[in-house]
């Protein structure tokens, strides 16, 4: 998955509690079930640049007694996101599960790079705390692009080939950084749920470059088959 709110070019929870803190709050986002069968605005599907794969396909179903997002990746990618401007929030909580496993992803590698399912969270981490390389690098991506590019996702997913709690880079971009969720020994078509603090993730995740969390700049919800081949069927339900 070539995360970002545009992919970065062509390569591109828990509450947190304490005596002297406040309860960590909630990311209002929009609910994408509307009465149709299409996500409901903000959210729109946002692909590659000059993508010529069909883009991964999401609709809003009755399922299990709710609306819920139906995602369907047949060799094809794309995210559906919800754009947030520097909301202050830290706590994300949804509900999904996994229909048809695309059991020939590997995070590990770019040709297996796909996901059946995955909820990230894009932040502008100043550019200056971002490494040389990879900062000019980012900056070709936006001059390519013509779009401003997330300096940090983070991505919550699963892979059949890693164990629960598996941290790793995408192989196209440290700029996008997976926390494993779901592994080899989660069950097919049963719900999970989720409730993460993205502070205390971010700084798991990017705390050799940042001390504190930066401002939220969107919320993204995909999968993607483009480098297997393959298809996966995922459900989402936001809480």
């Amino acid at each position: 998955m070539r995360t970002g709110v545009a992919a970065l070019g062509a390569a591109l929870g828990l509450v947190v509690c304490a005596v002297a803190m406040p309860q960590a709050q909630a990311i209002a986002l929009t609910d994408p079930t509307g009465a149709g069968s299409e996500p409901a605005p903000p959210w729109h599907v946002v692909g590659l640049p000059r993508q010529s794969l069909p883009l991964t396909r999401y609709r809003v179903i009755d399922g299990d007694g709710s609306r819920v997002l139906e995602i369907d990746a047949q060799g094809s990618y794309g995210h559906l996101v919800h754009e947030l401007a520097g909301a202050p929030a830290h706590q994300l909580s949804w509900q999904w599960r996994i229909d048809i496993d695309n059991t020939a992803v590997d995070l590990r590698s770019k040709a297996a790079d796909d996901h059946a399912v995955a909820v990230c969270a894009s932040f502008d981490l100043p550019l200056a705390a971002v490494p040389f390389v990879e900062r000019q690098m980012l900056r070709l991506a936006q001059a390519l692009s013509g779009t401003s590019l997330p300096t940090a996702t983070l991505c919550y997913t699963r892979d059949p080939r890693l164990a629960r709690d598996t941290v790793l880079d995408s192989p196209y971009t440290r700029r996008v950084r997976l926390l494993v969720l779901h592994g080899s020994q989660q069950p097919l078509r049963t719900w999970q749920h989720e409730e993460r603090d993205l502070a205390t993730d971010f700084q798991r995740l990017f705390g050799d470059e940042a001390s504190v969390l930066p401002p939220l700049r969107a919320v993204l919800v995909g999968a993607d088959a483009d480098n297997t081949g393959g298809r996966s069927v995922a459900r989402v339900l936001w809480l």
